[in-house]
C-alpha cells in the first residue's frame, strides 16, 4: 500500500516538460532569475536550479538543454484590433508609404482596376508619418481618381476627393448632425477643402475589393494570432470588438484554435440614447464569454472619447494652434471631444457597477483629464479600483492627473510605438515643453500606477511592417531609449525606465490589466505555462539589441505554438 502511495506522489512529482541549462528570467515579485523550470499540464510545477528541476524528470517527460538561453512570461500586448488587422490585405497587398507621391501611386493604380464609380479607399496612413507631414489635398485626389469618389482615412479624420464630397452632399452650407461633434474643414471662400474630422458621420464609402467569407476571416484571424505567436506574444486584448468580431473569436475557441489568449473589449457608441448604450453593455455582460475562462473572456467595454494626434484632432487642455501638416486654421482649436462629462459620468458608472472595466480611446490631456475625472466622481460613490477602470493611448498626461489615477486606481494602456513613429512631428508641433509628460513611463511606475504596453496594432500582417508596429522588443527598447526616428535626440530622456520595468510592462503589468495577474505575467508555480524562449540575454546585451532580439520557441500552456524553423 505505501509503495503504491509512493508511486501515485512519485508521478504526480513527475514534469511534463522540462527546461534546464537556462536563464529563467522569472517576473516574480522579487525579479528572481533560475535555472530551470518544469512544466505539468498547462501549469508551471517548479522553478529553480537544474540539479533540483531535473530530478522531476520521468520516462516521458521532455528536457530541453537551452544552452544557457534566456527564457521569459508569454509576452501580453493590451492594444491591438487582430480581427480588423488580419483582414487589411485580404484583397491585395498595400505597400509602404513614406510620402504623398507613394500614396497618390497606390490610389492611381487603384484607379486603374477599379469600376469607374465605386469607391477607393485607404486607410491608417498617417500624416504624420509621411515626409511631407500633410494630408493630400482634394485636387491631388481628384488628379490621380477623376472618376471614383476617394477617401484617405487616418485615424477619424479624412481627406477626400471632389467625387467623394458630392456623392456625400457637403457642401458649403453642410454642417455636422445636431448633437454630433465633427467639422468640415473649409477655405476662406467658404467652400469645403475636403479635410473632414470625424468623417463617419459625414460619409459611407461603399464596397470595395473582394467580400470576405466568415471561413476567410476565421483563417485570416489564426494566421494573424500564429505571427504574434512568432514575436513571443501569447495573451492579447482586442480593444474593440463588433459582435460579429466576438462571434470571430467564440468560433476559434470552439474549435480549439485559438493560439492567444483573448481579452475582448466590446464596442459601444457612447452617444445613442442611453438606454440603447445600457442596453448594449448588458448585452456583454450577460454573454456566456463574460464568465472568466483563461483563453477567452469578454470583461471590457470601450468607447471614442476623442481624434487623433496623428490627425490634429486628439482634445487638448490648451489650442493645438494653427498648423499646416494639420490644416488647422482656428487659433483656438482644441481638438474633438466626442463625449460630455455627464454623459461619460453616467457610461463609466454604469460600466463599473456591472462588472466592466470601462476604458475609453483618449490621446489628449483634455480627454485624459475628461476621463480621469469621470472616474474620479464615481469614486466618490463607490470605490473603482477592484475594476481596473483604464485609460486607451492616453498619450497626452499631465502630473495632477497621474496622482489622481494613483489615488482612484486608474489603469492605463500605452503603445511605445509613437515615440519613435511620431515624436518627432509631434514635438515640431507642440514644442518640447509642451511634451514634457509624452507617455511618461518613469513617472507612472514611479507613482505606483500600474501601466501596461501594447501597440494599437491595426493593419497588415507581420511585426515591423503592421500599422503600428506589434514587435514586443522593439517596444520594450523604445521604453529603454525613447529615440523618434528623423531626430538625433531622445525625447525626455528622464521618462526611460529599465529593462525590469519595461519586461514587466509587456508581462505582469498587462496581466493585471486583464484582471488575470494570479494567472500569468510571471513563471511562478501554480500559473499557467506560457513560456517565450529568446535569442539573447535581455538583461546583459547592449541596449540596442534588445529591438533586435528573436524569438526561438513559444509555448502556450505547455503547448509549443512557434518554433523557428532548423531547416
Amino acid at each position: 500500500m505505501f509503495a503504491a502511495a509512493g508511486a501515485v506522489l512519485a508521478q504526480a512529482q513527475t514534469a511534463d516538460l522540462i527546461l534546464h541549462n537556462a536563464r529563467v528570467v522569472s517576473v516574480n515579485s522579487r525579479f528572481e532569475v533560475f535555472q530551470a523550470v518544469a512544466v505539468k499540464g498547462n501549469r508551471i510545477q517548479a522553478t529553480g536550479s537544474n540539479a533540483t528541476i531535473l530530478r522531476r524528470k520521468g520516462p516521458s517527460t521532455k528536457v530541453i538543454d537551452l544552452g544557457g538561453k534566456t527564457v521569459l512570461p508569454g509576452l501580453m500586448d493590451t492594444h491591438v484590433h487582430a480581427a480588423d488587422a488580419s483582414m487589411y490585405e485580404f484583397d491585395h497587398e498595400i505597400q509602404d508609404m513614406q510620402t504623398i507621391a507613394d500614396v497618390l501611386a497606390y490610389l492611381r493604380a487603384r484607379a486603374a482596376v477599379t469600376p469607374k464609380g465605386q469607391w477607393i479607399r485607404l486607410s491608417q496612413v498617417f500624416i504624420t508619418r509621411l515626409r511631407e507631414q500633410r494630408y493630400p489635398s482634394r485636387a491631388e485626389l481628384d488628379e490621380v481618381a477623376p472618376n471614383h469618389p476617394v477617401i484617405f482615412g487616418t485615424g477619424p479624420d479624412a481627406s477626400v476627393n471632389s467625387m467623394a464630397l458630392r456623392l456625400s452632399g457637403i457642401t458649403r452650407e453642410k454642417h455636422p448632425k445636431e448633437g454630433h461633434v465633427g467639422k468640415i474643414e473649409r477655405d476662406a471662400n467658404g467652400e469645403p477643402t475636403g479635410i473632414l474630422r470625424s468623417h463617419s458621420q459625414f460619409v459611407r464609402p461603399g464596397p470595395s475589393g473582394r467580400t470576405a467569407t466568415t471561413e476567410d476571416r476565421l483563417t485570416r484571424l489564426k494566421m494573424m494570432l500564429a505571427d504574434y505567436n512568432s514575436v513571443g506574444i501569447t495573451s492579447v486584448a482586442d480593444r474593440s470588438v463588433s459582435d460579429s468580431e466576438v462571434d470571430l473569436y467564440r468560433e476559434l475557441h470552439k474549435r480549439g484554435e485559438l493560439t492567444c489568449r483573448v481579452f475582448l473589449n466590446y464596442d459601444i457608441d457612447p452617444n445613442a440614447p442611453l438606454e440603447e448604450v445600457k442596453a448594449r453593455m448588458m448585452k456583454a455582460r450577460r454573454d456566456p464569454l463574460h464568465t472568466y475562462n483563461d483563453m477567452l473572456w469578454l470583461r471590457g467595454l470601450k468607447a471614442f472619447l476623442d481624434g487623433g494626434m496623428l490627425t490634429g484632432s486628439a482634445y487638448m487642455r490648451e489650442p493645438w494652434g494653427p498648423s499646416k501638416i494639420y490644416s488647422i486654421v482656428d487659433p483656438n482649436y482644441r481638438g474633438m471631444l466626442y463625449i460630455q462629462a455627464d454623459r461619460l459620468y453616467e457610461l463609466t458608472k454604469f460600466a463599473l457597477q456591472n462588472d466592466l472595466q470601462f476604458t475609453a480611446h483618449s490621446v489628449g490631456d483634455g480627454a485624459v483629464q475628461a476621463l480621469v475625472r469621470a472616474y474620479e466622481r464615481v469614486n466618490t460613490e463607490f470605490p473603482v479600483r477592484a475594476q481596473r477602470p483604464c485609460l486607451t493611448h492616453a498619450n497626452f498626461m499631465y502630473p495632477e492627473g497621474i496622482e489622481i489615477m494613483k489615488k482612484v486606481g486608474i489603469v492605463a494602456d500605452l503603445q511605445p510605438a509613437w515615440l519613435e513613429r511620431d515624436g518627432a512631428t509631434l514635438t515640431k508641433h507642440f514644442g518640447n515643453p509642451r511634451m514634457r509628460y509624452f507617455q511618461p513611463y518613469k513617472s507612472l511606475f514611479d507613482a505606483g500606477v500600474v501601466v501596461g504596453g501594447g501597440s494599437d496594432h491595426m493593419q497588415k500582417i507581420g511585426s515591423m511592417r503592421a500599422i503600428n508596429p506589434y514587435n514586443p522588443w522593439w517596444g520594450m527598447w523604445l521604453t529603454l531609449v525613447r529615440q523618434p526616428r528623423w531626430t538625433d535626440q531622445p525625447l525626455h530622456p528622464e521618462e526611460r525606465i529599465t529593462r525590469e520595468q519595461a519586461i514587466r510592462l509587456y508581462t505582469a503589468n498587462n496581466a493585471f490589466l486583464m484582471f488575470d495577474e494570479k494567472n500569468r505575467g510571471s513563471i511562478e508555480a501554480g500559473k499557467l505555462a506560457d513560456l517565450v524562449v529568446i535569442d539573447r540575454d535581455i538583461l546583459q546585451c547592449p541596449v540596442d539589441q534588445v529591438k533586435d532580439i528573436r524569438v526561438e520557441r513559444t509555448w502556450l500552456g505547455g503547448r509549443e505554438v512557434f518554433a523557428v524553423s532548423k531547416s
